[in-house]
C-alpha cells in the first residue's frame, strides 16, 4: 500500500495542473457575459441598438466610421456570428462593412491593426481589421454601438475604399444621382 502513495500523489498533482489549465484556457476563449455587454461571448439573440432623442426611443443608426456588434454573416451564408464590424457605407437595406477579429494577423497583408484603446477599453491586446472582405448587414443585425475607429486606421481605409471625408448616405445619393 505504501508503493502506491507516491504514484497516488502525482496523479493527483497532474490532474490539479491539468485542471487549472483547462479553467485558464476556457476562461481567455469565453469570457462570462454580462448583463450591460452584447458580445460574442453574449447568447442571447441580438436586438436592435436604440439610441435616446428626448422623451421617445428609436432605433439607432449605424453611421460611417463607427465600429459596431452586428451579427455579422460567415463569408461562405452558412450562418453568422455577433462580432464587432467597422462601419464603411450606410444604405438603406443596409450597411457595408469590414469586420474585426481579436486574433492575431499582424502577418497578412490583408489585415490591420486596429487599436481597441477607442471603443473597448478592456480589452487586453489590439484587434485587426480584415480590409478586403466587405460585408452586407441587415439594419436589424446592428446590437449596439462600440465606439468610434482610430483616426488614424480609419483614414486608411477610406483611402482604400474610396469613402470621402464626411460622406454620408444622403450625400453619397447626390452624388450617384448627380453624376
Amino acid at each position: 500500500m505504501a508503493g502506491w502513495l507516491p504514484w497516488l500523489a502525482g496523479l493527483g498533482t497532474v490532474m490539479l495542473v491539468a485542471g487549472w489549465l483547462a479553467v485558464l484556457w476556457w476562461r481567455r476563449r469565453a469570457p462570462a457575459p454580462r448583463a450591460d455587454r452584447t458580445g460574442p461571448s453574449s447568447r442571447r439573440r441580438p436586438t436592435p441598438a436604440t439610441r435616446r432623442t428626448g422623451p421617445t426611443t428609436r432605433p439607432a443608426q449605424p453611421q460611417v466610421g463607427e465600429i459596431w456588434w452586428a451579427d455579422v454573416p460567415y463569408e461562405d451564408g452558412s450562418g453568422s456570428k455577433v462580432r464587432p464590424c467597422l462601419v464603411l457605407r450606410v444604405r438603406r437595406r443596409g450597411a457595408d462593412v469590414l469586420k474585426i477579429t481579436s486574433q492575431d494577423k499582424r502577418d497578412r497583408r490583408d489585415h490591420v491593426r486596429l487599436p481597441t484603446r477607442h471603443w473597448d477599453p478592456r480589452a487586453d491586446r489590439d484587434s485587426f481589421l480584415d480590409v478586403v472582405n466587405l460585408i452586407r448587414v441587415p439594419p436589424a443585425a446592428f446590437v449596439r454601438r462600440a465606439g468610434a475607429c482610430d483616426p488614424t486606421v480609419w483614414r486608411g481605409v477610406r483611402r482604400l475604399h474610396g469613402v470621402r471625408a464626411g460622406d454620408s448616405t444622403a450625400r453619397a445619393r447626390r452624388r450617384v444621382r448627380s453624376g
